[in-house]
Formats: structure tokens, sequence, C-alpha cells
């Protein structure tokens, strides 16, 4: 089994506890340049998307120059955490899709809490 493979069953496995939770999921997909954030509601009909953030985005993407990539990513959890907030929703399940809680992965979280969402 491979780096990837078992990063992907990880988070399998966690998905299938998180959508027993009943709450929204944050969930984190992070590539070597960009990270993407949204926040999903799991619906018997498929998952809706409530809000979604990424540094591709119009609204951040000029102020990410110069920036180091946590620092991108922090950025983005807060810009993340401002939309659910306009939405109604405070309260997530963290989805890191088997990712370490590190890095970037660690700094988006915190953004997303600093903006008020609960998890």
């Amino acid at each position: 089994m491979n780096k990837q493979n078992s990063r992907t069953r990880r988070g399998l496995k966690a998905k299938a506890l998180i959508n027993k939770s009943g709450r929204a999921r944050l969930v984190v997909y992070r590539s070597g340049v960009h990270i993407y954030s949204q926040i999903v509601q799991a619906d018997k009909l498929g998952d809706k998307v409530i809000a979604s953030c990424s540094t591709n985005d119009k609204e951040i993407k000029a102020s990410l120059n110069g920036k180091c990539k946590v620092e991108q990513a922090n950025l983005v959890g807060k810009l993340l955490g401002k939309r659910a907030n306009d939405k109604g929703v405070t309260q997530v399940a963290f989805d890191r899709a088997g990712y370490k809680y590190h890095g970037r992965v660690k700094a988006l979280a915190e953004g997303a809490r600093e903006s008020g969402l609960d998890f």
C-alpha cells in the first residue's frame, strides 16, 4: 500500500464517522501549490456545498502575494469561516481527508476557528 492509498483509506473512515454525527463537514484538499476547502452538508439526495474557498479565489488572490503557503491557508480559513457564518453555519466537523493535522491544514483550521466556526 502506498502513501496516497493510505491517506485515502484514512480519509474514508473518518468521513463515515463524521457523516453519522449529522454536522456539516469542513473538507480540505491540499495540492502542491494551492489549498481548497468546502463546507458540505450531507443529504440523502447528495451532498450540498454550503460555502467554499481556495487560494484561487478572486476575493483574496491579490492579498496572497508575498505570503508563504501556511499564511495563505490561514487567510483561506478566515474567509471560509466568514462565508459560513453569513450562511448561518457555526458548527462543523473537520474532515482533513487523511492529511496530518500539521502545516497548511492546521493553519486553515486555526483561521476558520478565529472567524467563528466551532469544531
